[in-house]
């Protein structure tokens, strides 16, 4: 359990959530796990599947206390919200500000920021970890595009000049990623970016935790009021979680790349873990996604320090809280979005 920014995280998926004397009692079995006022919280994010008793829903739906439930791996199930809530202001301003080209490059810049801040960490990492086996000069140039990049896409203020600077950083990166694979070199290598579909075995993993930490991110905002499907970088599309993918930028590199990076270098997936269609798609078996994906969960169960709010929480749990920053940055209460920016 972790109380961060006014939100109380329920982590242990085997405890029950009751209300006693206005204060939310956490329970294992007969143990009381915790206790916390309800007074003192602005919303309740449960990862347990035996969910909260009547009381403490009705007692939340009336004093605005968003309580959300999610699966233990992270899907998003259900909320409850009482009618006083500003879940519909909230989502207004959003709506509003996804209509402005400017003010939304004023999110998405941040957003941007991260990413680039984040890509350029893992290629230095490589450089410091590994430089008598990596091309340092090439991996310096590619780190030294994205740092000069970083204060033009803070002063941006229009849409399309910063996804061509997303665009630009995105290819230096990538431009190196081959390089960042170590071992079983002749079983996996990286040209280019390919996806729907992948065509190669590190395009298949990438697309794949991609795709997880896309769901993880929808789940986040959706838990905290936000439209998963009205973007600022990304513009609406049916059927596309547009904010969701937003959210994602600042995490690719580090937590999914590098997982992939991980998996492949430490030889935790093979050959035999993938199989190519005729078209010539290459996917994970099943053997493969159970490989990857008791990897991601283990991932998200690593504690970091989060690197704005100086709280240590788990992996799993940075997506929520960035989609809190982001509600709070929404909302006015912050003057910009603070991206995730690890070190």
């Amino acid at each position: 359990m972790r109380k961060l920014l006014n939100t109380l995280f329920v982590t242990s998926e085997d405890v029950y959530l009751a209300l006693e004397n206005e204060n939310v009692i956490v329970l294992a079995g007969e143990e009381r796990k915790g206790q916390f006022p309800l007074i003192m919280l602005e919303g309740i994010i449960s990862f347990s599947y035996k969910g909260a008793s009547p009381a403490l829903m009705g007692a939340c739906a009336r004093r605005g206390v968003e309580l959300s439930f999610m699966t233990p791996n992270g899907r998003f199930l259900a909320r409850v919200c009482g009618e006083e809530r500003g879940n519909v202001l909230l989502r207004k301003k959003q709506y509003r500000i996804s209509d402005s080209p400017e003010e939304s490059c004023r999110i998405a810049r941040c957003m941007i920021f991260g990413k680039t801040y984040n890509s350029r960490w893992v290629l230095e990492r490589a450089i410091r970890d590994h430089a008598m086996r990596i091309d340092v000069d090439k991996m310096k140039e590619a780190s030294g595009l994205l740092a000069a990049s970083l204060e033009p896409i803070l002063n941006q203020t229009d849409l399309d000049a910063l996804r061509g600077i997303e665009g630009q950083n995105a290819a230096a990166y990538f431009g190196r990623f081959d390089d960042l694979i170590l071992n079983q070199k002749d079983v996996f290598h990286y040209e280019e970016r390919s996806r729907r579909p992948p065509m190669d075995r590190v395009n298949a993993m990438l697309s794949f935790v991609y795709t997880l930490l896309t769901n993880d991110c929808a789940a986040a905002l959706e838990a905290v009021g936000l439209d998963a499907y009205v973007g600022f970088l990304h513009r609406d599309r049916p059927g596309r979680v547009s904010l969701a993918l937003d959210l994602m930028e600042e995490l690719r590199a580090v937590f999914a790349d590098r997982l992939v990076l991980t998996l492949i270098n430490t030889k935790a997936v093979r050959r035999e873990h993938f199989v190519r269609q005729e078209s010539g798609a290459v996917l994970l078996n099943d053997a493969g996604r159970k490989v990857v994906l008791s990897a991601w969960q283990s991932r998200k169960r690593e504690e970091i320090t989060h690197p704005y709010l100086k709280e240590k929480m788990y992996w799993g749990l940075v997506p929520y809280v960035q989609a809190l920053l982001l509600s709070r940055a929404l909302r006015g209460d912050l003057d910009d979005y603070p991206a995730f920016l690890w070190k």
